[in-house]
């Protein structure tokens, strides 16, 4: 397998710790990121302890078709194969927000932005490549209605907006995985446990110490991505949907809809434009 490891979201939180691991384990690391300047820091601290590592910077807005579409642009450049992608970024949003592409921004975000740069980096993958994406327990939660999906005059709510950009990146995996088929290239997902970064939502925080013990660090919540990432025992696993525990679950019953993820695979090609 290629060593190099496309990997978003890694200026805090569980992508901080995923990508300095990752560069521990000797993969060459690309870490995607909105602010460079401290995707740089980050990148300064992995080879402050790891002089050999190999981590290039590279910025990346999961918001923006036109960043992502620039960022793979630098990567298919640079790297003829990738041996791992991790789609690690997530963000949540208290209020309604929108992209400059004109959708909600935490499914833009959280959604579509991957699915677009899986996407455009998928004939680069290595012939037993990992596609790997950072999903949520709360997709259990989740609904998804795809013609509301763009209608700007749709009500919000900050919860059930994360609850479907998770569901959606469940659908999309399993996907994924269907049409890999037949290939050595794997495509799972995962939920990484209630991690203590800056994505908790501000009440839980507040009572994070009344429930320290199901509170997790970003160390802590690295473990089952860099699972996926890197043991042997998943190999050629495709499709599954694994807990904070390294363990596979069933993911939510609306997951396993067929038709469902195919019309939103049709449709999310439609919105960000690409096609084949």
């Amino acid at each position: 397998m290629s060593n190099v490891c496309v990997i978003t979201g890694t200026t805090h939180g569980i992508g901080r710790v995923t990508s300095r691991k990752l560069a521990k384990a000797g993969r060459s690391v690309v870490m995607q990121c909105r602010d460079v300047d401290a995707g740089r820091l980050v990148r300064d601290e992995i080879t402050a302890q790891l002089p050999r590592a190999m981590v290039d910077v590279i910025r990346c807005d999961l918001a923006s078709f036109a960043s992502v579409r620039e960022s793979v642009d630098v990567i298919r450049r640079k790297f003829d194969r990738i041996g791992l992608l991790i789609n690690n970024a997530g963000r949540v949003s208290a209020r309604r927000r929108v992209s400059g592409d004109g959708f909600e921004l935490t499914f833009a975000s959280n959604y579509l932005g991957p699915f677009l740069l899986t996407r455009l980096l998928l004939d680069r993958m290595d012939e037993t490549g990992r596609m790997i994406n950072v999903a949520s327990r709360v997709h259990y939660r989740g609904s998804l209605d795809l013609e509301q999906v763009a209608n700007p005059r749709a009500r919000y709510n900050g919860v059930a907006a994360h609850s479907q950009s998770k569901l959606a990146t469940v659908l999309h995996t399993f996907a994924l995985a269907r049409r890999l088929s037949g290939t050595q290239i794997t495509a799972n997902c995962l939920h990484p446990g209630i991690v203590a970064t800056n994505l908790l939502p501000r009440w839980l925080r507040v009572v994070k110490p009344l429930i320290s013990p199901l509170v997790f660090d970003a160390e802590r919540g690295a473990r089952t991505a860099l699972h996926l990432a890197l043991s042997d025992e998943v190999a050629g696993l495709s499709g599954r949907y694994f807990d904070e525990n390294q363990v596979v679950q069933p993911a939510a019953k609306l997951t396993n809809d067929i038709a469902l993820q195919d019309s939103l695979w049709a449709k999310s090609e439609q919105w960000v434009g690409s096609s084949g």
